[in-house]
């Protein structure tokens, strides 16, 4: 073999190398959502390569300002908490059409991850999203429906804000049980660098 080709080669499997790093980096720079809420901040970090759908879905909520002025509307301390559904008057804002489940995805309801919130139809996730206080493995896929809930994210940052939630008093409104007494209100939900 030439010193010319030698060379071509060395220089061809350094710039795959410096790809490969490259994507591998890429693929671990997820995007970062902040929510501000009246209780305290957290931060998340969604996984679109894991779940597509549910965080373009997520992150156009985001992008819209639909979260902004929604709270956390139900709250069940050694389970999870449920928001960005309803207003501080506990009226349900208008959604974008449903999304197809992608609870298939290999990402487990572990404490601190974030899913998305649905009726039995495993196909009507919306806006709302929840966050596992603990370990919740009866919501993975398959569950006893044969469904189970989709995780897109996780929270990194804020989770004592998240405890602060999760331990709030609560009561019922209407049909709705477990709800806060004192509303918990998402201020905003920006994007931010990672």
């Amino acid at each position: 073999m030439t010193v010319t080709r030698r060379a071509v080669l060395a220089a061809m499997m350094a710039t795959a190398l410096a790809f490969g790093a490259g994507a591998a980096q890429a693929q671990q720079r997820a995007e970062r959502v902040k929510f501000t809420t009246s209780a305290g901040s957290f931060t998340i970090e969604v996984y679109p390569d894991a779940a597509p759908q549910t965080v373009a879905n997520f992150l156009e909520y985001v992008n819209s300002g639909f979260y902004s002025g929604t709270i956390f509307h139900r709250v069940i301390n050694g389970f999870m908490v449920q928001g960005g559904g309803f207003d501080r008057d506990m009226k349900q804002k208008p959604t974008r059409a449903p999304i197809p489940l992608e609870a298939q995805n290999g990402l487990k309801n572990k404490a601190g991850t974030v899913a998305m919130a649905r009726t039995a139809d495993p196909n009507s996730a919306t806006a709302q999203f929840f966050i596992n206080v603990v370990d919740n493995p009866s919501l993975d896929y398959p569950q006893p429906d044969g469904f189970g809930y989709a995780v897109f994210g996780k929270v990194i940052e804020g989770m004592d804000t998240v405890g602060r939630i999760k331990s709030v008093p609560t009561t019922a409104y209407g049909p709705m049980r477990n709800v806060p007494a004192t509303p918990i209100v998402i201020e905003s939900a920006t994007i931010v660098k990672p």
